[in-house]
């Protein structure tokens, strides 16, 4: 930088020069650069949470098929437009559908099974819930079912396919849609 010289009036008195002060900010900027690369390597990126899920092992045996009293069974199918049906029993089966886009909304099913199923054979754990997907199904909600077991502390389910059985059941709901 240019130093200004400023005249001596004459007054006698000496003035003395003001210096500019310089700030070399190399040393800040290496010392910035130093902390981001230490943090970025120091901290741990979100590791992706996995559910765990037991699965039988594969046998090439004939299916072993476990058989569940109709009473203590709830069967939820998942379908298209977040449309959940749900029927308990077979021969003549309660059916029903709800709107799953909440999860909410099938917290209640689940618990009142539950209620009836601890009501009948003591134990709330005797239900088994068995979760089918139509083809037409999001794999959002098959995810969110699942959330819903660990959520409602349902000990026994199982994921199965969709049969015709299944879509007779919930054939004359389908039709009131």
């Amino acid at each position: 930088m240019s130093d200004i010289e400023v005249a001596d009036k004459g007054d006698g008195k000496k003035r003395s020069k003001k210096l500019s002060t310089k700030v070399d900010m190399t040393p800040m900027v290496d010392l910035g650069f130093l902390l981001i690369t230490f943090f970025m390597l120091a901290t741990t990126l979100s590791k992706p949470q996995a559910m765990e899920l037991n699965v039988p092992a594969k046998t090439d045996d004939t299916l072993d098929q476990t058989v569940v009293k109709e009473s203590k069974a709830l069967t939820l199918i998942l379908a298209s437009n977040d449309t959940l049906y749900y029927y308990i029993g077979i021969e003549e089966p309660e059916v029903g559908f709800v709107d799953f886009s909440q999860s909410k909304n099938v917290e209640p099913i689940i618990y009142d099974r539950q209620k009836a199923v601890e009501a009948q054979y003591g134990d709330k754990d005797e239900l088994v819930v068995v979760i089918k997907a139509m083809a037409a199904s999001k794999y959002k909600n098959l995810v969110n079912i699942l959330d819903e077991m660990s959520i409602t502390q349902t000990k026994r389910y199982a994921i199965g396919e969709f049969t015709e059985v299944d879509s007779m059941i919930i054939y004359d709901i389908i039709q009131e849609e």
